[in-house]
């Protein structure tokens, strides 16, 4: 018989071999995104707000695909063999945009094909991995051991920011390389990506050889194999073991899908990947409540993890301008001198990761104190905290540029204070959501609801390349549009028209001449920009506290 590997103290040992699974994939996700805006504004020449549109729209894919791959496990291949498909396309995808940035120079047109391919190779990997090594955490305690998912969770976050941290040093260093003259080497970029592409392949190797050995039940039964090899100890008493969808529900969720799709093209004027995204989060959220086999305890936990989604959104939104407006900030606007060293702007956000792996273990240690003096707050307390603590890094770095004008640098120290203030809102936010799926879901539907769940990080992710096209012009692109004879304060600001000359320059140079536009307002400074943030997240938090007492009652005795 295998060894029993839940101890009476601590955490299993299966936690940490999916610890470092998670470790190196996140090392070839974040590693792979501290580069892609920088590829594509300069090496395949996109500007930087379709850029952004470009970044949010993948990241929003990667966070729908899960919804499939979460799906494919619950039904027919089980936890272990998405994990490994999802780990092999997400290696492949890297390579292929390593070749894209091998040859854009001598093929522009075959380099933006590569780019695609990949980028739609990642997609479907990170949808097979990203919910089943999740769900398989949540699969490692017995009931009895479900007090300690929280600390967990937020264990196993610090070995996604750990690989981040890895990523958005090593990549950055090998594929963002600037002289002393401050020139970019725009061929450096593929090493950036071969690197991605070998910590997946080291992760998933990991996870192939260990699994067997730790990633089982205390009994040293398999965890996550095939669904057709469930028992029934897996499932809580009298709970349903198998989803059970009408034909006419279905068929429902078809047309709805099609109905809310057209109006977040037509009416809300996204585009199709946003409306994919948006409708399909709605679309999956209602076929999983028509399922007949729900109780009613089951279907308001459900709601629970429906209504935190939503305020999710927001979060993510504001987050994950770390690798788009802020990445352009940090290149443009910024006075990038760390004690003596120009740090390359891709680089910039890896404070983030690396605050997650200095906090991660004294918040995991704080819940645990909070629990045993009977004062932990229950977790959309915590991620409202989350949300507050995200608007006030916002407002904290609104004030500092709001004498800069758009030309005046940033001292980077007060990025780093907003990766520090949002490090500490993501470890009150995101493993405590993903504790909560593990505590709130049905088994049946475990997969699925993370699917459900990462659906929300996807709509921000999507609503993160709207706000982050709002970027008004800054730094650099008023020297280069000086460099042309053009004043562009003046162009901005409708006091002198640009010939047709001057604007075929200013296109070929990449720089707008329009304010952009949110809610009928005119976008015209960093201060503006940042405060749309405040706002979105502030009011977000608000209301999700005043929530919690209607939430606590919808969990029935789960914290």
């Amino acid at each position: 018989m295998n060894e029993t590997v839940i101890q009476k103290q601590g955490h299993p040992k299966g936690l940490w071999v999916l610890f470092g699974t998670e470790m190196w994939e996140r090392f070839n996700f974040y590693g792979m995104r501290a580069v892609l805006t920088l590829f594509l504004v300069n090496s395949l020449m996109l500007k930087e707000d379709n850029a952004s549109l470009i970044y949010g729209g993948f990241l929003g894919l990667c966070y729908l695909t899960p919804m499939l791959g979460g799906f494919i496990a619950d039904r027919f291949l089980g936890n272990r063999n998405c994990i490994l498909l999802g780990g092999l396309l997400m290696a492949t995808g890297q390579l292929l945009l390593f070749f894209s940035a091998s040859i854009f120079g001598d093929n522009l047109d075959l380099a933006k094909t590569l780019m695609w391919c990949a980028l739609g190779v990642i997609v479907f990997g990170n949808g097979f991995f990203k919910p089943n090594i999740s769900s398989m955490v949540g699969s490692l305690y017995p009931k009895a051991e479900k007090s300690k998912l929280d600390s967990a969770f937020t264990i196993f976050y610090m070995g996604i920011n750990l690989g981040a941290f890895l990523g958005q040093l090593i990549c950055p260093l090998v594929g963002d390389v600037i002289d002393q003259n401050g020139v970019r080497d725009i061929h450096a970029f593929k090493w950036g990506f071969l690197a991605a592409s070998l910590a997946m392949l080291t992760g998933s190797a990991l996870f192939f050889f260990l699994k067997d050995k730790y990633v089982v039940r205390p009994d040293g039964k398999a965890i996550g194999g095939l669904p057709s090899k469930n028992v029934t100890a897996d499932f809580e008493e009298g709970e349903s073991q198998k989803a059970t969808f009408s034909k006419q529900s279905l068929v429902v969720a078809v047309f709805a899908f099609i109905a809310l799709g057209c109006t977040m093209h037509y009416l809300f004027g996204q585009n199709v990947i946003y409306s994919l995204i948006y409708s399909s989060g709605l679309t999956l959220a209602g076929l999983i409540l028509s399922d007949k086999s729900l109780t009613k305890v089951e279907t308001e936990r459900i709601l629970v993890i429906y209504i935190v989604s939503f305020f999710i959104i927001f979060f993510w939104a504001a987050f994950e301008q770390a690798g788009s407006s802020l990445t352009f900030i940090a290149n443009n606007q910024t006075d990038r001198d760390f004690f003596g060293w120009q740090m390359p702007p891709s680089m910039v956000q890896i404070f983030n990761g690396l605050f997650v792996v200095a906090f991660a273990i004294p918040f995991s240690m704080l819940w645990d104190y909070l629990r045993s003096k009977n004062k932990e707050p229950i977790s959309p307390v915590k991620q409202s905290i989350g949300l507050a603590l995200i608007a006030l890094s916002y407002f904290i770095i609104a004030y500092n540029v709001k004498d800069l004008g758009n030309s005046g640098l940033l001292a980077i120290k007060w990025l780093i204070l907003l990766y520090l203030i949002q490090t500490c809102g993501e470890l009150c936010l995101s493993p405590i959501g993903l504790s909560l799926v593990s505590k709130l879901s049905p088994k049946r539907f475990s997969s699925l609801l993370y699917g459900v769940f990462f659906l929300s990080n996807a709509s921000g992710y999507a609503l993160a390349g709207t706000l982050g096209s709002l970027l008004p012009p800054t730094g650099d692109k008023f020297k280069r549009a000086g460099e042309l004879g053009i004043n562009l304060q003046d162009v901005l600001d409708k006091k002198i028209v640009p010939s047709a000359d001057q604007l075929a320059q200013l296109n070929k140079s990449q720089i707008n001449i329009d304010y952009p536009v949110f809610a009928g307002f005119e976008i015209h400074n960093l201060f503006e920009f940042f405060m749309v943030f405040v706002i979105l997240t502030g009011v977000a938090s608000i209301l999700l506290y005043a929530l919690t007492p209607l939430l606590k009652k919808m969990m029935h005795g789960i914290r």
